[in-house]
């Protein structure tokens, strides 16, 4: 009797442990499926633009992007500002600023711009907004040519500035600089005449913007001093 009393006693001992195994096994599965649905933090997904506005002069250079921002985890992400800097080009490209939200792409008269704020994409859900980015004091004055452009922004979640998109904005489209108006990103070619067109009016406020240079460099070396003379160099 005694052989048999000890097998009865291993096999439910045997029966416990695989039960708590699969009571262990189902909390486990649970606290995760309620963490992946409720409490993960996600990551915003953003996708190439394919039209912009702009508008180029030699004191200012403003772009207009359609965005569209999902929030890929169930938790809300706070985004903070924005930025569109130029990874490839020379430390003279300044960044381009958050200057506006405007609630249309077409800029025009009657459209109404806020100004930039913080705001919150929801848990899973996408948004989409029209961002107005600014170069400070000229810092971007296209050439008729492709740009590598990144966006980036700044999430309350995370320190620092986060790269959300890297994309192509194809500046040789920008036809007529003056007009703030949108124009295509997608990989098109323009014709001869648009390609000319865009060459000159570019090539002509780069012109300009050397000779304002000049100018601005040649007034303040003939400024007077404090004494009413002209400046001396030092």
């Amino acid at each position: 009797m005694v052989p048999l009393t000890a097998a009865a006693d291993q096999a439910a001992s045997s029966s416990l442990t695989g039960a708590g195994v699969v009571s262990a096994c189902a909390l486990l599965f649970t606290v995760a499926s309620f963490w992946w649905l409720n409490a993960r933090q996600g990551r915003l997904k953003t996708w190439e633009p394919h039209a912009f506005a702009a508008i180029v002069h030699s004191s200012t250079a403003r772009l207009r992007l359609p965005l569209i921002l999902h929030n890929t985890g169930p938790k809300p992400i706070v985004v903070q500002d924005l930025l569109l800097t130029f990874p490839d080009e020379p430390a003279s490209h300044l960044p381009l600023l958050w200057v506006s939200s405007p609630s249309r792409l077409q800029p025009g008269p009657d459209e109404h711009a806020k100004l930039p704020a913080g705001f919150v994409v929801p848990g899973r859900e996408a948004q989409q907004l029209f961002i107005e980015f600014e170069a400070p004091f000229s810092g971007f004055l296209p050439e008729a040519r492709d740009y590598k452009v990144q966006l980036q922004a700044r999430v309350g979640h995370r320190e620092g500035w986060r790269r959300l998109l890297t994309f192509t904005l194809r500046a040789a489209n920008i036809v007529d600089p003056d007009r703030y108006t949108v124009y295509n990103n997608a990989p098109i070619e323009l014709t001869k005449e648009d390609r000319k067109r865009a060459d000159a009016a570019l090539l002509e406020l780069l012109e300009e913007h050397g000779d304002a240079s000049a100018t601005d460099e040649r007034n303040q070396r003939d400024s007077p001093d404090d004494d009413g003379e002209p400046g001396a160099k030092r």
